[in-house]
């Protein structure tokens, strides 16, 4: 029959000309559609065939015996980066700065190229110990820090620009990002006349920064309404881990908007921001991060605050092999009962992973005034 045929030549299609297929079904359909979108993705031929389009983007540019860090493009950019970066935050956070320095060195040097960074991250401190280890190295790295102006204007912006560049000890950065996109009226503030927005086009034009993208770790809906508003951007940076893919879920809600675009998605958060799955026993790290890797994302941007917790990461990404598509599901459905209540991703359910720059602005008290 006419049906059995067409499902039968299914079967033996190219896998590459199925993810095209399957991302043509994905069609974006505006601000506020969050749970139709999500729908549309489930509702896909099938997920063993969503994870095989998830297996064949997460297979890395280089030789996985090779013993290197694989890299990935990024996105349209024609730029290709390492599949983990070092995060900016845990850096800040690390004993001393010696000891940053000496993480960064040692990740540059062993083939981590995508730095993460933010100009509030640890009152500026994070900025100011990477710009010192990138001294002799810039041009080893693709440097992206990100704007923190929280729905103030344009002016603010490039000003917070000016103070990232004079820290970083750089005059360009690779990629600018405005952070922490979290509130439900961010979208609005950003595109507003004379918002962030026309800072990011901004700097560009004056040759201050390649690229530019925005970051959140709230809402999926989030994320897709600043999608709505068409802007080309190149990156877009959200939690994506095991936990994720049962609870309010970028993985399943943007993550394939991204790939249809052809926006490089950067992961987040593989821990699930606080170690504690792993600290509970529910997930290994080697587990965590080889899931976030396996997705269809340029890079994954990985919390280190010490040696060794690099040298475990540089392990797991040199022995780097995707995980198949039932080994991805097994993990998911492993943890879908921790997920449920959004437990182990208390940046979506919570206000504690906010940052004080954007509870200031949206009228909350910073962290140190709230009660423990």
């Amino acid at each position: 029959m006419a049906g059995q045929n067409d499902e039968t030549d299914q079967k033996h299609l190219p896998l590459e000309l199925k993810r095209r297929q399957f991302l043509q079904g994905l069609g974006f359909i505006g601000a506020g559609a969050g749970a139709i979108f999500t729908d549309r993705i489930l509702n896909a031929n099938s997920q063993a065939e969503a994870a095989q389009v998830q297996e064949f983007s997460a297979t890395p540019r280089n030789n996985q015996n090779t013993g290197e860090i694989p890299r990935r493009p990024l996105g349209k950019t024609g730029v290709e980066v390492s599949a983990i970066g070092l995060g900016g935050a845990t850096l800040g956070q690390a004993k001393t700065k010696e000891e940053a320095i000496r993480i960064a060195h040692e990740a540059i040097d062993n083939g981590i190229t995508f730095m993460d960074n933010a100009w509030e991250y640890n009152k500026h401190r994070s900025e100011e110990w990477m710009g010192e280890a990138l001294q002799g190295r810039r041009d080893k790295v693709f440097l992206m820090t990100k704007v923190c102006t929280h729905g103030r204007d344009r002016k603010v912006a490039m000003q917070q620009l000016e103070e990232s560049l004079r820290r970083l000890k750089t005059d360009r950065l690779d990629l600018w990002q405005i952070h922490e996109v979290v509130y439900y009226n961010d979208p609005e503030m950003i595109f507003r006349p004379n918002g962030a927005i026309e800072a990011l086009a901004q700097a560009k034009k004056e040759g201050k920064v390649r690229f530019v993208g925005f970051t959140g770790h709230k809402d999926p809906a989030i994320h897709l309404k600043m999608l709505s508003y068409n802007y080309p951007f190149d990156t877009v940076q959200m939690p994506l881990n095991c936990f994720d893919a049962s609870f309010k879920s970028f993985e399943q809600q943007v993550l394939p908007e991204l790939n249809k675009r052809g926006i490089a998605a950067i992961g987040m958060k593989s821990l699930s921001g606080n170690g504690d799955a792993v600290k509970k026993g529910i997930v290994s790290p080697q587990e965590a991060i080889r899931y976030a890797m396996s997705l269809p994302v340029a890079t994954v941007v990985s919390g280190i605050d010490s040696l060794a917790v690099l040298r475990q990461n540089l392990a797991i990404a040199r022995g780097f092999q995707p995980m198949q598509a039932k080994e991805m599901q097994a993990l998911r459905d492993r943890c879908a009962q921790y997920a449920a209540d959004g437990g182990f991703e208390l940046f979506k359910t919570s206000k504690e992973f906010d940052a004080d720059e954007g509870r200031i602005q949206h009228g909350f008290p910073p962290q140190s005034q709230m009660a423990t």
